[in-house]
């Protein structure tokens, strides 16, 4: 799948097309937090019921994403696109159109999270593919955006959306958009053998190196989420903000976040090193910062909005030296990296919901700083940074290494 193969043009439209396919879905996996009230009154369960909606997405995707990825990895990709493309239109038109009961919208969460798992994996090295190697800091850049989107735009949208025409307006639109990316795939991506074209693989394979990074990735997530997950009572218990403050706040972090990613991706194919471990610090520096000193509100927002403008591009960055380290197919790495994402965000809800009632809720944000500095000492300590020779090292030296090399080939 080699750039030659298209033209500019054609490869700008499906690029912009996974970007729109990466909003879609990160907005779908997010909605029912809007959605909260209105999916269970009209569906007459409790708020818990619907927030297991959101918590069990997270968890199928951490699940199934590298064995979903390493059972398709022979099938080209964009069979495999346009038909987990196909299944987010048809889980979101279930949802919208259909006679709808709890244990159906669950059936559909469950298909929209299995498509998923395995859409983030394969969406990168196809859009890399599509141009030079030089260019692949960009490309993760530019799809980070129109996930990280989601946050800012779409939930807020769809939460406006669903209380002006019913929780299943916003679904009828997703599919919609789900459509229109499905169709910009089918018609204008190549069908090629997966393992064509300089992204299938690792541009330098280092199995110490991706070691570090999955660590970096759960240990970063874990972190941030033992905190974030419960801002809301921190704004109000400690910082003193009022409620009709917390929304409003809670936008500065998600714009925050775009604009993170926005201003880091141009940077990943010159400075791959310092464009994960500079966020990943800026991310210790944040949460520690609001346990601190989260009882002055102007440090509050300050200390927020550099968590926001953090959290993004840590993900992405790491998603970039996949790329880069992938010891073996890179589809199969980058499904590991998303596994250890989703694994570390419910980690991360379940370990500050344990200290709330030992630290208080100002003490989830210290151990997720101390979680987040963990995984900048990971991420620095001498001989993290590995050498093309590991990966050779790694097929004749038994260890994690070698397992995970083989994992992914």
């Amino acid at each position: 799948m080699g750039s030659v193969r298209l033209t500019s043009r054609r490869r700008a439209a499906v690029v912009a097309a996974l970007m729109l396919a990466a909003f879609t879905f990160n907005t779908t996996e997010n909605l029912p937090v809007g959605l909260l009230s209105l999916i269970s009154a009209d569906l007459r369960v409790s708020l818990a019921a619907v927030g297991l909606l959101v918590t069990g997405y997270g968890l199928t995707v951490a699940v199934v994403s590298l064995p979903v990825a390493h059972v398709t990895r022979s099938i080209p990709r964009r069979h495999v696109l346009s038909g987990l493309l196909g299944l987010l239109v048809l889980a979101s038109w279930v949802c919208a159109l259909g006679p709808v009961s709890y244990g159906l919208l669950l059936v559909a969460r469950v298909a929209t999270a299995l498509a998923q798992a395995l859409f983030w994996a394969v969406m990168g090295p196809v859009a890399v593919g599509l141009f030079p190697p030089e260019r692949r800091g960009r490309i993760i850049g530019l799809l980070s955006v129109g996930g990280s989107l989601a946050t800012v735009l779409g939930v807020p949208a769809g939460t406006w959306l669903g209380g002006h025409g019913g929780w299943r307006a916003p679904f009828l639109v997703l599919g919609a958009l789900a459509l229109v990316s499905l169709v910009a795939v089918a018609v204008l991506l190549p069908t090629s053998p997966p393992e064509a074209g300089h992204a299938a693989y690792g541009a330098r394979p280092d199995a110490r190196r991706f070691a570090v990074v999955l660590v970096t990735t759960a240990l970063s997530v874990t972190g941030a989420f033992a905190g974030f997950t419960y801002v809301v009572p921190f704004l109000g218990e400690v910082s003193g903000f009022s409620r009709d403050s917390a929304g409003a706040l809670l936008m500065v972090f998600g714009v925050a976040g775009p604009a993170g990613i926005a201003a880091t991706g141009p940077l990943l194919d010159r400075f791959p090193r310092g464009t994960l471990v500079v966020p990943v610090a800026a991310q210790t520096t944040a949460l520690l910062g609001l346990y601190a000193g989260g009882r002055n509100q102007a440090v509050t927002v300050a200390m927020l909005m550099l968590l926001g403008a953090s959290v993004g591009p840590v993900f992405m960055a790491t998603q970039s030296q996949v790329l880069q380290v992938a010891p073996g197919r890179s589809e199969l790495a980058l499904a590991a990296n998303s596994a250890a994402f989703n694994a570390g965000v419910a980690a991360g809800a379940l370990t500050g919901g344990a200290l709330l009632s030992v630290t208080g809720v100002r003490g989830t944000f210290l151990v997720g700083g101390l979680l987040t500095a963990g995984a900048l000492t990971v991420l620095v300590w001498p001989g993290a940074s590995g050498s093309g020779g590991s990966a050779r090292r790694a097929h004749s030296t038994p260890g994690p290494a070698s397992f995970l090399r083989k994992l992914l080939t």
